[in-house]
């Protein structure tokens, strides 16, 4: 079954820009439903930029998001390791701080990346980053997936590949 691994820009800019949770109860309701279902999931580096930030949006997802929701990614440190080894046989594009800040151990980008890669065939990451191969002052998630041959896709694709509405 595929899966759709959700960036935490996905619950950011959502909140923030586009579905305001205290206005766009559809889409949020339908994240709930996709979540309940096992349809998308995250990972445990995401909740951690998500949680404690005491918002409307971390209270969501603590009361709406299944406990299995955010997956542990310390299985995946073999896969890690290929992220990496490509991030850092860049390291003649990107700027050192851009690659300590994409392979800090804290940040979700590497691992959503990671995560995909154990099961490129079913797994999708899901990120409102854009494409930027010549940027060398951020590694874009995008880049890092069409290296690695991780397919990535944004909120509303995700929507149209799973025949959603809200």
């Amino acid at each position: 079954m595929s899966v759709y691994v959700l960036d935490s820009n996905f619950f950011i800019q959502a909140h923030r820009f586009h579905y305001p949770i205290d206005v766009a109860a559809g889409f949020w309701n339908k994240v709930r439903q996709l979540a309940e279902q096992g349809k998308v999931i995250s990972i445990d580096k995401v909740k951690k930029e998500l949680y404690n930030k005491n918002d409307a949006l971390e209270d969501w997802c603590r009361n709406n998001l299944p406990y299995v929701f955010f997956k542990d990614t310390s299985a995946i440190m073999a896969s890690y390791a290929q992220v990496t080894s490509w991030a850092m046989s860049r390291s003649g594009h990107y700027l050192p701080n851009a690659l300590n800040e994409f392979l800090d151990a804290d940040e979700a980008d590497a691992f959503l990346v990671a995560y995909c890669l154990e099961d490129p065939v079913n797994r999708f990451v899901v990120t409102q980053e854009i494409s930027e191969p010549n940027r060398q002052n951020k590694v874009k998630i995008p880049d890092a997936c069409i290296a690695l041959n991780v397919s990535y896709m944004n909120t509303i694709k995700m929507f149209r590949h799973l025949g959603e509405t809200f």
